[in-house]
């Protein structure tokens, strides 16, 4: 049976660390865009890394960071994958010398192929709703965009929940799903028992596409 992986974003606390890796989650993300309300220092950020178990992932997001930024990140926080937000080149994405995700803000005018393409480096692209700000809206974006053939490995966000994501796997069969505001009782405070209601309907939904994911 193929295995949707799944990240659960904009950790800020320790017991949620734990309940996500409780529930099954394979990636934990912080947040290192200061302007956002998930935001944490890298002080703070390194302690919620130190609890987590082999083979869960510790994932930076950035948005727009100055290359120092991101360094001063990295001398502090041994994470594994890097996302970024913003409108960052490519060169900068991979100068980091460490795997990421290269986010798309999914609108109609934006041909995905192509934003994929320039980001050849990319372990993967991120599809996200197009909201004010950067992430963590809440919002779902129209799937139908999303092309049959992306060229790159797939990870889907922008408002998923306990109750769509099944019907979003379906559709589109992502490799990894990535999931902030729809496992949250405020923002950067997550739900225990949200957080497991989606890894068990993304769970589901893998065990309904049958053993090879279709």
């Amino acid at each position: 049976m193929f295995m949707t992986r799944i990240k659960i974003c904009g950790l800020t606390r320790g017991e949620d660390v734990d309940g996500a890796v409780a529930a099954g989650a394979d990636a934990i993300g912080f947040v290192f865009y200061p302007p956002s309300p998930r935001y944490v220092a890298p002080e703070a950020a390194a302690a919620l890394v130190a609890r987590l178990p082999p083979f869960v992932t510790a994932v930076g997001l950035f948005v727009n960071p100055a290359p120092e930024a991101v360094e001063a990140v990295l001398a502090q926080v041994p994470l594994g994958l890097l996302q970024f937000h913003g409108d960052e080149t490519e060169a900068l994405c991979r100068s980091f010398h460490r795997p990421y995700l290269k986010a798309a803000r999914v609108r109609p005018e934006l041909d995905l192929v192509q934003y994929a393409a320039a980001y050849p480096s990319a372990q993967g692209i991120l599809l996200d709703a197009f909201v004010q700000g950067y992430g963590g809206g809440g919002k779902t974006f129209d799937w139908t965009l999303v092309p049959a053939h992306l060229g790159k490995p797939l990870v889907l966000s922008g408002g998923l929940d306990p109750d769509n994501v099944g019907q979003a796997l379906a559709r589109l069969k992502p490799q990894a799903v990535d999931v902030s505001s729809g496992v949250e009782q405020a923002k950067g405070i997550k739900d225990r028992a949200k957080i497991q209601a989606f890894v068990a309907a993304v769970r589901a939904a893998d065990r309904a596409a049958g053993p090879d994911g279709d």
